[in-house]
Parts: C-alpha cells; sequence; structure tokens
C-alpha cells in the first residue's frame, strides 16, 4: 500500500520495493522467487490483528471469516423464524395495510411453512425440520432474525450484501479485510471463493477489490481436482520450468526500466507479484486439495461419503484446511443442485428448500464442530446468509407447487464463533414474519460488526479514490453490540 491510499491506517507496513528489487536482481526463476519468501513478508502478522486506526484501538476476537453465502434468498419463516399465524391463515389474503409490490407482484395469500419446528441446545433456538444436523450446533450460534436490507433484484442485492453498494464496482468486504490485515498464508491468496459451479447474479464483481489494490480481489477456486488454472507446471521438467522463469524474469527487468523512464513501474510491479504469488500456488495447492490425510471420522462428519453432501462437504473441509494455513477470508457458494436456482424457490419451495439445505446442513454442522474441536471457532467468524428473505404470501402456481417471492424487510442470518454472543437469538419480525420490528440489523451494521470484530473500525478504514475517502459501510452502520459476547 502507498502513503496516500492508507493516510488513516496508522499501522506500519513493510516495504515492497526492496522485496521486488531483490526479484529484478536475481531474475532467477524459482531461485529468485524463493528469495523473496526469504527477505520478507508483505501480510500482517498475526501480531498486528489488534490494531490502531484514525488513533482509536480496536482489539480484535477473530482472524477469518467464513462466509456461507446462500445464493438466492433463504426464506426466513422455513428456516429459523417460525411463525404460527401462518398456519392459522393459510390460502387467506394476508390482513396487513400498505403490504409493499414484490419484486414480481404476484401473490397476496399467506402460505404456511410446510415444515416444522422444534427447540433445540439450551438456548431453545427455534430450527426448522430441514436442519438437523445444524440444530445440534444451536447453542453455538448467534441467529439474527431482524436483518434489513434495501433491494429486492438479486443483482443489486448481492452487491448491496457483499459491498455495501447496490451497484458494481464498490470492493467487497473481503477485500476491505484483507486490505485492512493482509494475511497470514503467503502461499496462498488472502481471500478466497469457493466455486460450486454457478456465480450468484451479478457474477465475480460481487468479490472484486474495486478501487483497493487488485491483490485484494478474490481468488475463484473451482470444485474438482483443479481449483486454478494451470496449477501444476506446464513443463516436463523443473530445469525447463525454471529456463522459462528466468526469461520471463529479465523480460520483465527490462519492460520495469521502460516503465520507469516513462514515470511508474506499477503495472510491471503487479505482474511481479502475480508470477511469484503463482509459483507458490503452485506447491501449495495441490497439497491443500489433497484430502488423503484427512482420517474417515473427518470425512462423515462433512458428509464426504454421502452423495448429496459430497460437493459441499468437500469444500467445507477445504475452508478448515484454508483456515489452519492463514487464509483471512473464505467464502463459500452454495452447490449447484439441478433443475432449480439456489434459494430462490419461487415456485416448488416445499421440495427444493428441503435439498438446498440437505446440500448443506451436514458439512455446514460439520465445520463448526471440526472447528470447535480443534480450538479454532473462537477465532473464526462464521456467517451464513443470503441477499434476502422471501415473504410470507405465496406466489399462486397451478401445479400448487407454490413458493415466496423477495423480502428485504425482514429477514433471518447467523454468526457464530469469532467473539460473538452464542446461543443467542436476536431481534424479531411481525407476526407473519414480513418486516423486521424489534432491533433491526441493517447490512451496514452487519458489515459494521464483522469488520469490530476483527479489530477494525469501520468508521476510520477508509481508502482515498476520485477525491473523496470511500469505507465499507458508505456513512452509514452501527457496531450491534448485543450480539458480541
Amino acid at each position: 500500500m502507498t502513503q496516500s491510499s492508507t493516510n488513516r491506517l496508522c499501522s506500519t507496513h513493510p516495504s515492497r520495493v526492496t522485496r521486488r528489487e531483490a526479484v529484478f536482481a536475481w531474475a532467477g526463476g524459482f531461485g529468485g522467487l524463493a528469495l523473496c519468501g526469504m527477505l520478507g513478508s508483505c501480510s500482517h502478522s498475526s501480531s498486528e490483528v489488534a490494531r490502531k486506526i484514525g488513533g482509536a484501538a480496536v482489539a480484535s476476537k477473530a482472524k477469518h471469516v467464513v462466509f456461507l453465502y446462500m445464493d438466492g434468498g433463504p426464506s426466513q419463516l422455513d428456516t429459523f423464524d417460525p411463525k404460527p399465524r401462518l398456519d392459522k391463515e393459510d390460502g387467506q389474503p394476508i390482513a396487513m395495510a400498505n403490504v409493499p409490490a414484490t419484486q414480481f407482484r404476484i401473490g397476496k395469500k399467506v402460505m404456511k411453512s410446510p415444515y416444522k419446528f422444534k427447540q433445540y441446545g439450551k438456548c431453545g433456538a427455534w430450527v426448522s425440520e430441514i436442519f438437523p444436523q445444524l440444530a445440534t450446533c444451536a447453542d453455538d450460534l448467534t441467529i439474527i432474525r431482524s436483518m434489513v436490507a434495501e433491494n429486492s433484484e438479486h443483482t443489486a442485492a448481492n452487491y448491496f450484501m457483499h459491498t455495501g453498494w447496490p451497484i458494481a464496482g464498490r470492493p467487497s468486504i473481503g477485500a476491505w479485510v484483507t486490505y485492512a490485515l493482509g494475511t497470514e498464508c503467503e502461499e496462498l491468496p488472502g481471500y478466497v471463493v469457493l466455486d460450486t459451479g454457478q456465480m450468484p447474479l451479478g457474477g465475480v464483481e460481487c468479490f472484486s477489490n474495486g478501487f483497493l489494490p487488485a491483490k485484494n480481489q478474490g481468488t475463484l477456486f473451482h470444485r474438482g481436482n483443479a481449483p486454478v488454472p494451470d496449477i501444476r507446471p506446464m513443463e516436463p521438467t523443473a530445469a525447463l520450468q525454471g529456463a522459462k522463469l528466468e526469461l520471463i524474469q529479465r523480460l520483465n527487468q527490462r519492460h520495469r526500466k521502460r516503465m520507469a523512464a516513462l514515470g511508474s513501474a506499477e503495472p510491471i510491479e503487479a505482474m511481479i507479484a502475480n508470477y511469484e504469488k503463482a509459483a507458490k500456488m503452485q506447491v501449495a495447492v495441490p497439497e491443500l486439495t489433497d484430502l488423503s490425510d484427512e482420517t474417515e471420522a473427518t470425512r462423515k462428519l462433512y458428509g464426504l461419503d454421502f452423495p448429496e453432501t459430497e460437493e459441499f462437504g468437500r469444500q467445507c473441509l477445504l475452508t478448515r484446511r484454508l483456515i489452519e494455513r492463514g487464509v483471512r477470508f473464505i467464502q463459500l457458494l452454495p452447490p449447484s443442485l439441478p433443475e432449480h436456482n439456489h434459494w430462490d424457490q419461487h415456485t416448488k419451495l416445499a421440495r427444493y428448500h428441503r435439498s438446498n439445505a440437505q446440500a448443506v446442513d451436514r458439512p455446514i454442522a460439520g465445520l463448526l464442530k471440526d472447528l470447535k474441536q480443534r480450538d479454532m471457532l473462537n477465532e473464526t467468524l462464521v456467517i451464513w446468509g443470503g441477499e434476502f428473505g422471501r415473504t410470507p404470501m405465496a406466489q399462486q402456481m397451478p401445479d400448487g407447487e407454490h413458493g415466496r417471492d423477495h423480502n428485504p424487510f425482514g429477514f433471518t442470518m447467523w454468526m457464530a464463533g469469532g467473539g460473538m454472543q452464542p446461543g443467542l437469538t436476536y431481534g424479531a419480525t411481525d407476526d407473519y414474519g414480513y418486516f423486521a420490528v424489534e432491533n433491526p440489523v441493517h447490512v451496514h451494521d452487519l458489515h459494521a460488526t464483522i469488520l469490530y470484530q476483527l479489530g477494525l473500525d469501520h468508521e476510520q478504514l477508509t481508502y482515498r479514490h476520485g477525491g473523496r475517502d470511500y469505507r465499507l459501510t458508505d456513512v452509514h452502520g452501527e457496531v450491534v453490540h448485543d450480539l458480541i459476547a
């Protein structure tokens, strides 16, 4: 980072110049790249997690974030927020004044949940029958029933949940976190997105670095044995691979001199950094994705032996392995299931919310239990939720397999670990589950609270761009201290 871009971050960052110049001086393929690692790291060490921003000390409780992003909008009414009134008025016109226009302006009749709810754990949290494994972790969850967003269309809502702004171009929360804190891992990116085959609407802009440095963007790891393209060396021998890298370094050095003469060598600096990271990833990623050293008990815990949970279970297990290696921010997307679009059930909700939940229930519970037994959950903030919730009214379908429309006015997310208050159910929606009426938590408040748990003051973490200081929470947001242990 340059001094001009970090005028509000009052920590000292190791110099990047000496490190880069060493690459040019050596120009020796893997030898030069190895020297870079010995000379020092541009990442922030764990001792810097408790930092000063804008002169105000903020103590961190979490070092890592896992965002279990349930793209499409899970229904709060069918997961964690049961409403008896829906059972009583099922099929009747909703008795609510000033019902807002829904995204598709169809459906005014109340729809009860097709699922049963029970209370679990010492805390007595209500959990739907579609999450039997996650229900066993109820005492570790901080359930927020009063989330509020601002957009009822998927693309804008996805951008807003990720970046605090409904239009593409702003940095995502993962980019802000790695910009401020760096990473504890030199061999892997600080911000990793585990892709399961289908991007949320809005695409990779949801994981963008925006106007922050390019190294802060999310790196997609695809499913399968080759999560990153060209992760294995293309050449048959290490000598040939090294010779190619040496040639690339010499050409880069020549190009850098020309760029410096024109006034800026920054683009070539970024290219050097990319080659350096790529060389390290060629060693680290195959080892990361090789699960042969995991026990049979661990495989069963994550559901790797069941066809319906194998895909997402593998991603959750990779998440634990990424955390162990120091990756700062990890996001998971729901598995791509046939015939329907993630959690966006405008029809066939009874069938597809169940299959969506079945695919992620055991793996998520496995991740929470595994982190906890390894004493890693206290330093890892796990977040579950989508871009909005669903309406209490049905979208009537001729075949009777009804669904629900989009609802940003009151929905549910949960958090676990990372210093959050375990076993807490916070906030409430009205009797229909439509609007947040008690302790509303806006998306900006959620972002502010996440940053706070990482030791970051959302009002002071800024970046100057286009003549003004920007922040993740724009000019809004309050830390919700009631959620924190």
